[in-house]
């Protein structure tokens, strides 16, 4: 790598770690206060789908009024059996509208999904930390490609969920690429297993694989503090 495609490549990395530095740091902000509400509701009686709700909707609404980033949807993940009288919960809000996203009426398959496998929620589950995933096609809120943000949510040492944002991609791409090509370097976003997120090359779309192709063969520096790289040249 010569000096020139270095000093791009921490540019690069430096906008990727402050775009995403915002929506990080809102969620770690409400989550906090968001468990105290939940230990509080608790002691009081079983949790349920509207209690939850009822807690989460302010601070999903504050988070979709987060100035310079483009957040569609935001809200809470509950743990897999957390609620009384619910498998699995979204509380969640998103759109221009801003209003609740109601699964069950959307599909019948989607009423008590399992999503314990999905990396957006099981990375912070199980590391503790929060975690950006994606690019995927999100079929449970947007049906576009999506990054979603989430940071996990403890109560009396119990993981309880994930409070979470979303991102679309289109959004993201017209954030970052003029950013990325004031570099005067064709700069590629990718995530950790290597599949595009954004790219100022035309050549690259989001959701394609770096595997086999002239990308592979260039250094890609991962960003920190955030699990994406970026290639440049």
């Amino acid at each position: 790598m010569n000096t020139a495609t270095d000093t791009a490549t921490q540019a690069a990395a430096a906008i990727v770690e402050d775009y995403f530095a915002a929506p990080v740091r809102a969620l770690v902000d409400w989550v906090g206060p968001f468990a105290t509400q939940v230990a509080e509701a608790r002691a009081s009686g079983p949790l349920t789908r509207s209690k939850i709700d009822a807690l989460v909707r302010p601070h999903a609404l504050k988070t979709l009024d987060l100035r310079g980033v483009p957040v569609y949807g935001a809200g809470f993940i509950a743990a897999i059996d957390l609620l009384a009288d619910a498998h699995s919960h979204l509380a969640w809000w998103q759109g221009d509208d801003r209003r609740q996203l109601v699964l069950a009426s959307q599909s019948l398959n989607k009423e008590n999904i399992d999503y314990s496998a999905l990396e957006w929620y099981r990375v912070p589950m199980t590391t503790g930390e929060p975690h950006v995933a994606g690019p995927y096609v999100d079929y449970l809120c947007s049906d576009e490609y999506t990054i979603t943000i989430a940071v996990p949510a403890d109560v009396d040492g119990q993981r309880i969920g994930v409070a979470g944002l979303d991102l679309l991609v289109s959004a993201v791409e017209r954030d970052l690429t003029h950013r990325f090509a004031a570099l005067g370097s064709e700069v590629t976003l990718t995530n950790g297993v290597g599949r595009v997120v954004v790219s100022t090359d035309p050549r690259w779309a989001t959701g394609d694989s770096v595997r086999g192709s002239g990308l592979a063969d260039l250094p890609r520096v991962a960003c920190p503090t955030v699990a994406l790289d970026v290639i440049v040249g």
